[in-house]
């Protein structure tokens, strides 16, 4: 499974950042940087998750492999 962040989207609530931070973290300004395109199966509930409560809908997961 494939995961994008729209930067542009993201506020910077860190709240990716601090749950999974081997998937996601935060540049100087606080805003979403992937760690990783491909989620790890073992960690997938939890980027799910995250995307779910993602305040401003920046994340998003993609079945197929591709971002789009």
């Amino acid at each position: 499974m494939r995961i994008t962040a729209d930067r542009e989207r993201c506020v910077g609530s860190g709240l990716c950042a601090e749950r999974i931070p081997e998937v996601f973290d935060q540049d100087d300004d606080a805003l979403v940087l992937l760690c990783a395109d491909e989620v790890p199966p073992e960690l997938l509930p939890d980027v799910r998750e995250a995307v779910e409560r993602c305040p401003t809908e920046a994340l998003a997961l993609h079945p197929d492999g591709t971002a789009g």
